[in-house]
């Protein structure tokens, strides 16, 4: 029998109390929703089996599917806005000859607020009566309206705004990283061949960060699941329910409502509908490289 060696044996102890810990809060608690999402329970977990009542109850009602339609409008705004400036902004960085470490700290500056401060930020800048559309107004432009935050039709795109702003600093960074990363015999070959600058990059240089994609999307469709703090802090889920998301909607029936079931059946089918989402991207980009 083959033996470990000794710095095996000293990765594998200081890893155990992690994958101990990962094991029991995560997966664990991750099992202990689904099995309560099959139970009776309300006020206090119950190890009663329901069958699907929990989840019949969560289909029959409209709040659940304003918010469940509103994570697809999130998330794709999110993962689109995110994404998009921030392979932008790489790229512009990745040009800049100075003060890149300037432009750099200024696009990254969100990041280092928390999403609760983002969200009442954003709510004083869109808010009617003191943000955009009063500084409009002040200035002579009486008939000027941008009222989005308190409206039901657009309140869960100011959201989307806010959380792209905070996030977009992070997919700049790493795609950053990722152009940097790229010999400068690319750039040789491509001056010699004349290749516009452009070119390079949609061509060249963007599709061989696809592991980098593939980590700026898992990110995100994380921070998708876990919008609470930006929608709190922002829209309160209102006007009515017109903004409420899927998180939102578990820690109201969980902690407030005192439906635990009916919450734990709302977060198995949130984690599912990302899983589905990503998972068949996932298994492509590793059936890509074996």
């Amino acid at each position: 029998m083959r033996r470990m060696s000794p710095n095996r044996v000293k990765a594998l102890l200081v890893l155990l109390p992690t994958s101990v810990i990962a094991l029991y809060f995560i997966w664990g608690f991750g099992a202990y929703t689904v099995f309560l999402s099959f139970t009776d329970s309300e006020f206090l977990p119950s190890h009663s089996l329901a069958g699907t009542a929990q989840y019949k109850k969560l289909f029959a009602d409209p709040r659940w599917w304003t918010a469940y339609g509103n994570m697809f409008i999130f998330g794709g705004l999110y993962l689109v806005g995110c994404l998009g400036f921030g392979i932008f902004l790489a790229i512009l960085l990745d040009r800049v000859t100075r003060g890149e470490v300037l432009f750099r700290t200024l696009y990254l500056y969100p990041m280092s607020l928390s999403l609760v401060v983002t969200g009442l930020a954003w709510q004083w800048l869109l808010n009617p009566t003191t943000g955009i559309q009063a500084i409009v107004r002040g200035m002579g432009f009486e008939t000027f309206k941008f009222n989005w935050l308190v409206s039901t039709d657009y309140a869960i795109y100011t959201v989307a705004f806010a959380a792209i702003w905070h996030g977009t600093g992070l997919i700049m960074i790493l795609f950053l990283s990722g152009i940097k990363s790229i010999g400068a015999e690319t750039w040789h070959a491509a001056r010699i061949d004349r290749v516009p600058t452009w070119r390079v990059y949609v061509s060249i240089i963007l599709p061989q960060l696809r592991t980098t994609l593939l980590t700026a999307i898992m990110l995100l469709g994380f921070q998708v699941i876990r919008s609470f703090d930006v929608v709190v802090a922002l829209t309160k889920g209102g006007p009515g329910y017109s903004s409420d998301v899927p998180a939102r909607y578990v820690y109201d029936y969980f902690f407030e409502r005192g439906k635990i079931g009916q919450g734990s059946a709302g977060a198995v089918i949130m984690v599912a509908t990302m899983i589905m989402i990503i998972l068949p991207y996932l298994i492509y980009e590793v059936r890509r490289k074996e």
